[in-house]
């Protein structure tokens, strides 16, 4: 299961095919992110990990997606764009994908078939009840800004909810035990 992981074709937000193989040997932090989200300053956060724990062997890899709401509508270029001007996104970002349905992305299929539940989901999905919004049941994620922990050997070792932040301490707990790991 591990090499599946980085065989999957994706799409840099530039339009440049690649694999996650490019990512081989690295810690992984896979998160679907919007930029009209109540979470979406939570780019500050994880730009802030990215460059605290980069040079350690730490990528974070956004994947925008418009399932939720959409909270996602811009194109390619509006969204490198918005990251770039409000948040100073400097962490690698990919070409819009679907998260969710019929027309779920192969690299989402994986991780949440192989990881179908999420590190602290009850307290958001029952946030998203009192708003009226009817979750997605698992292993579906749930709504933007979903965190998947992929280790150096490609294995998915963990799912953070999305309302988990970037300095939250069991995820920061997961990220720097597989940044021990050698690969």
């Amino acid at each position: 299961m591990s090499q599946a992981i980085y065989d999957i074709p994706v799409t840099s937000i530039e339009g440049a095919p690649l694999t996650l193989g490019e990512y081989k040997g690295k810690v992984l932090l896979v998160v679907n992110v919007a930029s009209k989200c109540g979470l979406t300053p939570q780019y500050e956060g994880l730009e802030k990990l990215y460059e605290d724990k980069r040079v350690a062997g730490l990528e974070i890899l956004g994947f925008p997606a418009n399932n939720f709401k959409g909270q996602e509508p811009g194109s390619d270029d509006e969204i490198k764009a918005f990251c770039s001007t409000t948040f100073d996104v400097k962490f690698p970002l990919f070409s819009k994908v679907s998260v969710v349905g019929e027309d779920q992305h192969p690299l989402y299929h994986t991780l949440t078939t192989t990881h179908p539940s999420a590190t602290g989901d009850g307290p958001f999905r029952d946030r998203l009840k009192g708003y009226g919004i009817e979750p997605n049941p698992a292993p579906d994620v749930l709504w933007n800004f979903e965190k998947f922990l992929i280790g150096r050997d490609g294995s998915i070792v963990n799912r953070f909810s999305p309302d988990t932040e970037a300095n939250n301490p069991a995820l920061l707990a997961a990220i720097d035990a597989e940044l021990a790991k050698s690969v």
